[in-house]
């Protein structure tokens, strides 16, 4: 074990969070070390490539999904410097006022000791430190004005704009989406070249990821990032009052001891009370911090929709940025969906690629060989999709803990256990509920053309993290005689993903839903592509922390 020099403060992680404390203690005047477990990665390392881009993905120690609806979090981690944000879609929706009050307002959960005018300063900070494109004028038809945002909106293109009819027909506001991406050049790094690789990282810079905007100013301050660093513990003095640094191992596995005045877990959601949990002594037997027992609990997850449509034209799906173009507020009010709670989030167009999560063959997991080639040529013309995102209600039962197994460092494994409520099962099926007919998408008319549903009774995300595929079951439905005929006519038709869907806990009302989803579509019945986006749900289901950067 080499001796080294005491710091000031240790950063645990070099994502989002951790580069945004080394750049403000660096800046200072602090002797700040950043340990990061993964490579240092510069943008040179980048390659736009599905399979190049799963190096920057997961590669740790895994921890155990539990519970009725096992957190997937492959495809949303981050493996090396610049963490989860190296990748990330760069949206930057904000919490609005609502979300500060829910306890005092709706008696659900807890209320926040801040508010959005707390807060707001800081959410216009960050927007000037990283740079974020968008309109902040035109979301004020649901937040408090503030500052502009330092960029106008991104470019739009004809993914996203076939939408925008159907979304008004049915009284969603639509705005530009803001978004972590330069629309202009902007503090020396350049515009977007509207590729749509931001999934796998971004060689150019145009999206604000932590190595070029805090980590980099963290390093011009004097902060070392100490790449291949794995933090098992967090060390203190005999007494257990004061901290005195972290042990971790290095890359040829060897351990060593990091001393300094103060530390900060900056790693991701599950792996901070990780470490917490293992850092168990005589005096904090629970683990570091853990006096209350609630570390680790409370784990917190968003779920998204995606709703698939497809057009005979050319809908330039391969163009834009993975996050979104367009972005709404309409239905994120605590009780926007009859006999539900909770917010939805919606966004559209997301340029789209062959593979991986949101490409064209995850768009019908239902088909193989020659059937998916077939569809595959047609969908990388004319497929295009929209997604919503939901939230749940804090649960203690949905939590982290240590496993008996053990990682290559002798660390245990973390075990994340966590299952959906009734709040998100009745906001999931109120997505299901009260679809207007008959309508259009700037003229074009999508068809209805297949639904599946689920094995399990809850949906599982797992198979779309790449962490297990599960065998698809359920009645499989065709197109009728009119609506093959209207194919031909070269009409379009929606691939909804999502329409038949288990109730979550309830088979009864699932059934009755089902036989008349069957029904509707059995008879040609024609459905719109922006009303289908909203109102059905839900296949592509991704879980991540609770952090509102995904």
């Amino acid at each position: 074990m080499a001796k080294l020099q005491k710091v000031d403060v240790v950063v645990v992680g070099a994502g989002a969070s951790g580069s945004v404390y080394a750049a403000v203690l660096a800046k200072a005047g602090k002797k700040v070390v950043v340990l990061e477990q993964g490579p240092d990665w510069k943008l040179s390392d980048l390659v736009s490539s599905d399979f190049w881009g799963r190096r920057i993905k997961t590669a740790g120690a895994p921890f155990l999904l539990e519970g009725r609806n096992p957190m997937g979090y492959a495809y949303q981690s981050g493996w090396g410097v610049g963490g989860a944000a190296l990748h990330y879609f760069a949206n930057f929706p904000r919490l609005l006022p609502n979300d500060f009050k829910v306890k005092s307002e709706h008696n659900r959960g807890l209320d926040w000791p801040i508010s959005y005018k707390d807060v707001a300063p800081w959410y216009d900070k960050v927007a000037r430190d990283v740079g974020v494109s968008g309109d902040a004028k035109a979301e004020e038809i649901w937040r408090p004005a503030g500052a502009p945002y330092p960029m106008p909106p991104i470019e739009t293109f004809r993914n996203v704009d076939i939408w925008l009819k159907g979304f008004e027909s049915v009284g969603i506001r639509m705005v530009p989406a803001a978004v972590g991406m330069n629309s202009t050049a902007y503090k020396g790094r350049p515009a977007c070249i509207y590729d749509g690789w931001c999934h796998v990282g971004c060689p150019t810079g145009a999206l604000s990821n932590p190595i070029v905007t805090y980590l980099a100013d963290a390093r011009k301050a004097g902060a070392e990032v100490r790449a291949w660093s794995t933090v098992t513990r967090v060390l203190t003095d005999a007494k257990g009052d004061r901290v005195t640094g972290v042990e971790y191992h290095d890359r040829k596995k060897e351990k060593q001891f990091q001393p300094a005045s103060a530390v900060v877990l900056a790693a991701w959601s599950a792996q901070n009370p990780r470490i917490l949990l293992n850092s168990a002594n005589g005096r904090h037997p629970k683990g570091l911090a853990n006096r209350s027992g609630l570390v680790g609990k409370y784990m917190m997850t968003h779920y998204a929709s995606g709703t698939w449509a497809i057009f005979d034209e050319n809908v330039e799906n391969h163009m834009g940025t993975t996050g979104a173009q367009y972005m709404s507020y309409d239905r994120y009010g605590k009780t926007s969906h009859k006999g539900a709670f909770g917010s939805s989030f919606i966004v559209a167009g997301s340029a789209l690629k062959t593979s991986d999560l949101g490409g064209f063959a995850n768009a019908r997991l239902d088909l193989f060989g020659a059937d998916l080639h077939a569809f595959m040529k047609r969908a990388a013309r004319g497929l295009t999709r929209i997604n919503a995102f939901g939230e749940e209600m804090p649960n203690a039962d949905n939590r982290v803990e240590l496993a008996g197994d053990k990682d290559e460092f002798g660390m245990p494994l973390g075990r994340i256990i966590h299952s959906y409520d009734e709040d998100v099962a009745r906001v999931w099926n109120a997505q299901l509920r009260g679809r207007p007919q008959d309508r259009q998408c700037r003229g074009r008319q999508g068809i209805l053309v297949r639904a599946r549903e689920h094995p399990d009774d809850p949906p599982d995300g797992r198979n779309h993290h790449g962490l297990r595929r599960r065998q698809l079951s359920g009645r499989q439905l065709r197109p009728g005689a009119r609506d093959r005929q209207s194919l031909r006519r070269g009409a379009g038709d929606i691939s909804d993903i999502g329409r038949v869907e288990s109730d979550l806990h309830h088979p009864r009302p699932f059934a009755a839903r089902r036989r008349a989803a069957f029904s509707e579509m059995e008879n040609g019945r024609r459905v719109n592509a922006a009303v289908a986006g909203h109102l059905l749900m839900l296949d592509a289901v991704q879980r991540s922390s609770a952090s509102r950067m995904f």
